[in-house]
């Protein structure tokens, strides 16, 4: 799932170099964090959050078949 967002959030922004992504498991629960450049936060939030819930989708959709939760949060 880290590869996943990372990939989604380097296509986006312009800082592809200043993407970190960290992964925490906690039981079946895994919580990805993604740290952007200020300049580019709006980029990977999108207008009125579109772009953080598509990408939320994407990583729920692709954790289903592993029956664990995924949560993605933007720092």
């Amino acid at each position: 799932m880290k590869e996943l967002v990372e990939v989604i959030a380097k296509a986006l922004v312009d800082k592809p170099e200043e993407v970190v992504v960290t992964e925490k498991t906690e039981g079946k629960n895994i919580i990805i964090e993604l740290h952007v450049s200020s300049s580019d936060m709006g980029k990977v939030i999108g207008k009125q959050g579109r772009i953080a819930k598509a990408i939320r989708a994407v990583v729920k959709a692709a954790s289903s078949k592993d029956n664990t939760r995924v949560d993605v949060e933007i720092v």
